[in-house]
């Protein structure tokens, strides 16, 4: 897509959680525009196939591997970026999980460390990145930059036997519109996108065989979204959709994409929401 006048071209791109479904999508499509790619996953392998499909594509990557909920990480990502390629232009937070119990059942630890991921990691990201905006707006460079998070219709609608997660992205909207009206003075455009139901190792995963998760040392059971005990297919959501069909991983990495170009230059404070119609059709 290189010479496409999206804007993308030769802008470094920060993305959380490249290594798999909708961040893997953003890495690839940002990285056949031209973008520069800083890619992080929490585990290695993924995040090598990335980067590996990016250079196919002719990117330039380094990758950042670790959790983003390391108190260090935000910096460390922002740092990467700076040493690497000398500017951020985006930052697409994507990375993140849920666990799966009935309110009165989720403990303190399960609230908090997934609140942790999905809306204390970012902001810890976009702190770092913002003294860089803010410096960079000072010395009088004119380029609009980009931030995309990405939500959830649950944090719009509610995620039942996911309390946490829907805490978690209604934050991380939050986060979006505070940032969008501090930082339009520095040229930033600040957003979110919020996928519906969407095919990723955290939806599906037990219907692949995919039992559980492992993040920062503590397992965590899948369901495909439902309760526990209480796994829904996704042939059966499906259903339930407008469009016949759940989303890929690249129907929401479009949106993202959108959001990075020239395009949206003049949209920020927004959420957009992709979900196949998902909330009408209720």
């Amino acid at each position: 897509m290189a010479g496409n006048d999206s804007g993308i071209e030769g802008k470094v791109a920060l993305i959380t959680g490249g290594g798999r479904g909708i961040g893997r999508g953003v890495v690839e499509m940002l990285a056949a525009d031209g973008a520069r790619i800083v890619l992080n996953d929490i585990d290695e392998g993924p995040a090598q196939e990335a980067a590996d499909a990016a250079r196919a594509l002719g990117a330039e990557v380094v990758t950042v591997v670790g959790s983003v909920s390391d108190r260090d990480f935000g910096h460390r990502f922002v740092q990467a970026g700076l040493d690497a390629f000398g500017a951020i232009d985006i930052v697409v937070n994507n990375a993140g999980y849920a666990t799966y119990a009935p309110a009165e059942e989720t403990t303190d630890e399960d609230f908090d460390v997934v609140l942790d991921v999905l809306v204390a990691a970012p902001f810890r990201i976009l702190r770092a990145a913002g003294k860089y905006f803010r410096d960079a707006a000072a010395n009088g460079n004119p380029v609009t930059r980009k931030v995309v998070n990405v939500a959830s219709i649950g944090g719009l609608m509610g995620a039942p036997s996911q309390i946490a997660y829907g805490a978690g992205k209604a934050g991380i909207i939050g986060l979006t519109n505070t940032l969008a009206m501090e930082w339009g003075k520095y040229n930033v455009n600040v957003n979110a996108v919020a996928p519906g139901i969407t095919r990723t190792r955290l939806t599906e995963g037990p219907e692949i065989g995919i039992e559980s998760i492992t993040i920062d040392g503590r397992e965590h059971a899948l369901t495909g979204g439902g309760a526990p005990g209480q796994t829904i297919p996704l042939s059966a959501k499906a259903a339930f959709l407008p469009l016949n069909r759940i989303a890929e991983p690249q129907d929401i990495a479009g949106a993202v994409y959108y959001l990075s170009t020239r395009w949206a230059d003049y949209i920020t404070g927004e959420t957009i929401v992709v979900d196949g119609g998902l909330r009408v059709g209720r």
